[in-house]
């Protein structure tokens, strides 16, 4: 018997995008890791669909684009590669690359109960290694609330919650978009704060 626990087996970066082209379904990739991604529900799509025209319309004919759910976004410095819902990346890519992106400077995620834990930790501290990232947006259809963390100048990342009536305010691509356009066809908020 041997005294170590056989190794996990891993795929690198090359691999996963090889596989990645290929697959059926969306995988998201961590270290070696490679993660099946569920699917969305009526809220969730709607929300996401809803920031993205809004951004893709504001953005028109600026130096930044919107990608919405099926762009990977990669986080070389966290050997990561994720599917945000929504991001924008401003100037050109380096490097330019088809299958993936690197330099966000917004990202949206749609928060559902399956992965809420997962957008608020774990992938927020991955996503916190791109340079280039000044705001991280939190949207839930649930409870109708957007919290919106932006980059101060001293590195720090500041809560801006929106709830209600709020006019979110995402000033890394000088757009202030009311919730009721975030969450514009999706039904009744549910009881709670959403946090």
């Amino acid at each position: 018997m041997s005294p170590h626990p056989a190794a996990i087996p891993t795929l690198s970066a090359e691999e996963y995008l090889a596989q990645e082209d290929l697959a059926a379904e969306k995988h998201e990739y961590i270290r070696g890791e490679v993660f099946a991604m569920a699917g969305a529900s009526d809220a969730h799509v709607t929300t996401a669909g809803n920031l993205f025209a809004a951004f893709k319309s504001h953005l028109r004919g600026s130096a930044c684009r919107a990608f919405i759910a099926d762009m990977k976004l990669r986080v070389q410095a966290t050997d990561a590669f994720f599917y945000p819902d929504v991001f924008v990346l401003c100037g050109e890519p380096v490097p330019v690359q088809p299958q993936f992106k690197t330099d966000a400077t917004l990202i949206v995620e749609v928060l559902s109960p399956a992965t809420e834990a997962f957008d608020r930790g774990g992938k927020f501290a991955h996503y916190r290694r791109l340079l280039s990232l000044r705001e991280y947006a939190l949207a839930d259809p649930a409870t109708r609330t957007l919290d919106l963390y932006r980059k101060g100048g001293d590195g720090l990342w500041t809560l801006h919650p929106y709830s209600g009536d709020d006019v979110a305010d995402f000033a890394s691509i000088g757009l202030r978009l009311p919730l009721a356009e975030v969450f514009e066809g999706v039904g009744e908020p549910t009881a709670g704060n959403g946090g």
